[in-house]
């Protein structure tokens, strides 16, 4: 088995205690690359600590970033996001903000319709049914219009279609991502900051909502920096492909051994 504790005063056992020393936490699926290529290991490192040694935002609120992009549909990868629950906890994050960062998360599902909307609304114009899109609100429209921005604190064009062509569908749809906004614990502006991470993460990379949520979050106060060190944490999620593959390599290379 090429996966082992690196000796003390090695190259392997140094980087070790570096890695700790700048994010807090050591998993034993760091121990199979740390063997195997200690010199990737080395730049990962220095890559994946820049936030911790230069941002801003508190160490709760990161381990909340990484919870976000590990529990999204587009990611579920579970070894990361369990060792992200053990250190926002290790951190003073309750039981609450971690449901909450579920629930922002959660409504990435509506992206089918944000995306969906526009290209429907172009598609029926072509086919000269513009008259069904065109048509004024009506009082019950505007009011859950309204609603939105007073429960989210904006409204963005592309929900206009779908408001205009299923407001039952809207009414709950509002009711359900507006749950973390009445009761939530989290600022808002970190809000958005989970909204920007899942949104800017390499498994989605959905500008529109990007450019929504990078809005809402300036307007609640958040720093270019705060905004940048988001994106750093999020630029990491490549690394999955050596916290997944590498505990594979390595089994399949004691099995061919073995053979």
């Amino acid at each position: 088995m090429l996966e082992r504790e690196p000796s003390p005063g090695t190259v392997e056992a140094d980087l070790k205690q570096e890695f700790i020393a700048n994010r807090g936490y050591w998993n034993t699926f760091w121990d199979g690359l740390l063997s195997l290529s200690p010199d990737f290991f080395k730049a990962y490192l220095d890559l994946s600590s820049v936030p911790w040694k230069h941002g801003t935002l508190e160490p709760k609120v990161r381990e909340l970033i990484y919870i976000a992009i590990d529990a999204s549909t587009t990611c579920l990868y579970e070894p990361g996001l369990r060792i992200h629950i053990q250190n926002a906890l290790k951190y003073g994050a309750t039981r609450e903000e971690i449901m909450e960062v579920y629930q922002l998360t959660s409504v990435l599902g509506m992206h089918t319709f944000t995306m969906g909307m526009p290209a429907l609304v172009d598609e029926m114009r072509k086919a000269g049914r513009g008259a069904e899109i065109d048509r004024p609100m009506d009082a019950r429209q505007l009011a859950l219009k309204e609603q939105f921005v007073a429960n989210r604190g904006y409204w963005n064009d592309f929900w206009d279609a779908l408001l205009t062509l299923d407001p039952n569908f809207f009414a709950v749809f509002l009711e359900f991502s507006s749950v973390p906004w009445k009761h939530g614990r989290l600022e808002p502006k970190v809000k958005e900051f989970i909204y920007i991470a899942i949104d800017a993460a390499t498994t989605h990379l959905y500008e529109p909502g990007l450019r929504v949520h990078i809005r809402n979050a300036l307007k609640y106060g958040a720093t270019v920096q705060e905004i940048m060190e988001v994106y750093q944490l999020t630029s990491i999620l490549g690394m999955h492909t050596c916290t997944l593959g590498v505990p594979v390599l390595l089994d399949e290379l004691e099995k061919a051994s073995a053979g």
